[in-house]
């Protein structure tokens, strides 16, 4: 059924509800039947509701379950599944309210993500806005109300912007659909009966944001235009501070960044040290337009972005005092062997390493040399609510290396 009631059913709906001789449903859902001759069993244990059918059906009763939309759509169906032989089971499917709520905001969703947060945690949620999936459609409860939806996107930091859009009473006389702000979401309140849609929108906005508005260094990953199939793919802010410590900068200094990305590290270089040359070498076209646009964004004028890949490019630059490798494409060796080359006595490369082999591969070269080296392994957790709880969710272990012919911190 939808929230209009009896009214919204079709013909042969109509007539299996009249044949029955057992109605099933909340009381909401009965109430559309007064003149139903039908006895009524009112749904609220599913347990409780499960034993009773199982009792009507081995008396040979024809038994009519009432539930809102589409029974097989994250409803009772799954459950009815579960207990009851198929042969003994026909659905009638209303709309669900999700394809409901898509065709309210006149948006096509066959490639929706859909998720349930009815009686569930956020934790899928949270999954779907890393991956920046373009279309989120979630099903809420009163806990997990739009508010708390917009609380867990703001606690992840994401540089992805959403649409959100809260679906209210679809189909019924109460019916709302409105596209809200954050501060909006998490201050109002919405009908129980919701979905929550967020439609994820382009970063066209290139502007220069206000300096006086940022901080001297660690900048909000959300800042940062991204990669759109991979928006968390950068140095995230908190190993982006320490990578910043470990390479000990200096003013006028001659500064590589290899596999540059999003140009986070670069740009936090370049505002820290207006007075030293940054060099942010990337291997893909987009990512060095991304670099382009985060460095007008953020006012960073001493980065050169470069097309190009590693170790290749690098014998065309000037001397570097100090670098940073936050990629390789697959050629580590190859880049540590020109970086080595390349540094000065007084010199410092760093590395960061989210996998073992890549880390393994870096201390196994610096090893053939007399340098010096140290370990620095990062695991940070950021807070997410859940509910009017708070949570830590670890973020993924990196490893810093730090270099030097001197030996390191000397």
């Amino acid at each position: 059924m939808g929230l209009e009631g009896a009214a919204g059913l079709n013909e042969t709906a109509r007539e299996i509800v009249d044949r029955a001789t057992v109605l099933v449903g909340s009381e909401r859902h009965l109430s559309h039947f007064p003149q139903s001759s039908a006895q009524r069993l009112v749904l609220s244990s599913f347990k409780t509701a499960i034993a009773q059918i199982r009792q009507h059906l081995d008396g040979g009763q024809f038994i009519v379950i009432l539930v809102t939309g589409d029974p097989l759509f994250f409803g009772l169906g799954r459950l009815l599944i579960a207990e009851f032989p198929p042969e003994l089971l026909s659905f009638h499917p209303h709309f669900s309210c999700v394809q409901l709520a898509f065709n309210r905001i006149k948006v096509p969703w066959q490639d929706a993500r859909v998720i349930s947060a009815h009686g569930r945690s956020l934790d899928e949620l949270t999954r779907a806005l890393q991956k920046g999936w373009e279309k989120i459609a979630v099903l809420t409860d009163s806990t997990n109300t739009p508010g708390a939806i917009a609380r867990l996107y703001l606690a992840l930091d994401l540089p992805i912007d959403y649409d959100f859009w809260v679906c209210e009473d679809l189909g019924g006389s109460q019916e709302c659909v409105a596209c809200y702000t954050l501060q909006e979401l998490q201050e109002r309140s919405f009908a129980h009966l919701n979905v929550v849609v967020l439609l994820r929108q382009e970063r066209s906005n290139t502007r220069p944001l206000d300096p006086s508005q940022l901080p001297l260094f660690g900048l909000p990953d959300s800042l940062f235009l991204s990669f759109r199939d991979r928006p968390r793919l950068m140095t995230k802010r908190e190993v982006r501070a320490i990578v910043l410590s470990e390479l000990s900068l200096q003013p006028q200094q001659i500064v590589w960044d290899i596999g540059a990305g999003t140009g986070s590290v670069s740009i936090e270089i370049a505002r820290l040290c207006p007075t030293s040359q940054v060099y942010a070498i990337e291997k893909t076209a987009i990512g060095r337009s991304l670099i382009e646009q985060n460095c007008q964004r953020l006012q960073a004028q001493n980065v050169a972005p470069l097309h190009g890949t590693a170790p290749d490019i690098l014998n065309s630059l000037p001397t570097p005092h100090r670098i940073f490798i936050g990629g390789s494409g697959g050629h580590l060796p190859e880049i540590l062997e020109v970086c080595v080359e390349k540094l000065p006595p007084n010199g410092i490369l760093v590395a960061a390493f989210a996998t073992l082999e890549h880390l393994n591969t870096c201390l196994m070269e610096l090893q053939k040399r007399p340098w010096h080296y140290r370990l620095l392994q990062l695991n940070f957790s950021h807070s997410v609510p859940v509910g009017s709880l708070t949570r830590l969710t670890p973020l993924n272990p990196v490893t810093i290396v730090t270099a030097s012919r001197n030996a390191v911190g000397a």
